[in-house]
């Protein structure tokens, strides 16, 4: 699939078939987010995969949406804040580099025929908890992954026309 297809074909999956991604598969994703760029190369992420469903029914307490509960795994992407580059007046860019991170899992897992969600309003404590997350990580991002269920929702993705959000100084 090419890239643009691949971007275009990415959307937020609320219904998965109950089969559970084949293990190279969720290798694939993960890899396509290990090389994803970061502020001066620090790559301050790690990726918990997760198709236990002692471990997903525990994540899942974490996010009460029914849905949720139905994906057979579920990507945590974790951040590390000492370990990412801070800009000149103390910025962070941990959470910008984890963004680009899960980012390049949500495309990849599309270019594969898989369906994710981005969720970020969970209980982190919990999630920490459940994983059992070393000290400084902070869990930032869930990716539910899947296949999506033939009822999986095709909604029209709204976006803003490019005049909105674009200046062309040319």
């Amino acid at each position: 699939m090419e890239l643009f297809e691949a971007i275009e074909r990415r959307r937020s999956v609320r219904s998965y078939k109950p089969e559970v991604p084949q293990a190279d598969l969720l290798y694939q994703v993960v890899e396509a987010a290990r090389l994803a760029p970061s502020a001066c190369n620090k790559q301050p992420w790690c990726f918990y995969v997760v198709t236990d469903k002692d471990i997903l029914g525990e994540l899942a307490k974490s996010y009460d949406r029914e849905w949720f509960a139905t994906a057979p795994a579920v990507i945590v992407v974790a951040g590390n804040h000492s370990d990412s580059w801070h800009r000149a007046d103390g910025k962070d860019h941990c959470d910008v580099d984890v963004a680009i991170a899960a980012e390049h899992i949500a495309l990849a897992a599309a270019a594969l025929e898989l369906g994710t969600c981005w969720v970020c309003n969970f209980d982190v404590q919990k999630v920490a908890q459940v994983l059992d997350i070393e000290q400084g990580w902070e869990p930032i991002v869930l990716l539910p992954i899947g296949f999506p269920a033939d009822d999986a929702s095709e909604h029209e993705i709204k976006r803003k026309p490019i005049e909105d959000v674009a200046r062309f100084l040319m």
